[in-house]
């Protein structure tokens, strides 16, 4: 269970970010659309775990791992717009968010089955 405080640092990360991919992303990744799904800090405020949604890209790893080769850039970015709130900004590490792509899929496994097995016709009494 987050605290009150991990839960604000990271929500803090996750609205702060939305802006430098928006600068930062068409030099680092291209095209590709990037958003923050999710931020975990540890409880020391030393870390941060940042959880990725990656759309409008054939290689989604491709673009992960480029995001990691700069995540220098990124933080310098990250530590500019957010200087004044925090005393140190934290250390971060990039993963991709695969629960949209997962939803996806299920959504697909639904329609599929529908195709397969439609419903019955209820006579009305």
């Amino acid at each position: 269970m987050d605290g009150k405080r991990q839960l604000q640092i990271g929500e803090l990360i996750k609205r702060s970010f939305a802006p430098v991919f928006h600068e930062q992303g068409p030099y680092i990744y291209g095209t590709a659309f990037v958003t923050v799904t999710a931020v975990k800090v540890t409880p020391d405020l030393a870390q941060a775990k940042i959880y990725l949604s990656i759309y409008n890209a054939e290689d989604k790893d491709l673009i992960l791992k480029k995001i990691v080769n700069h995540t220098h850039v990124l933080k310098q970015a990250l530590a500019a717009r957010i200087k004044h709130q925090m005393r140190r900004i934290p250390q971060i590490f990039f993963y991709f968010d695969e629960t949209i792509d997962e939803m996806y899929k299920v959504d697909a496994m639904f329609k599929n089955l529908k195709t397969m097995y439609p419903p019955s016709v209820q006579e009305e009494e």
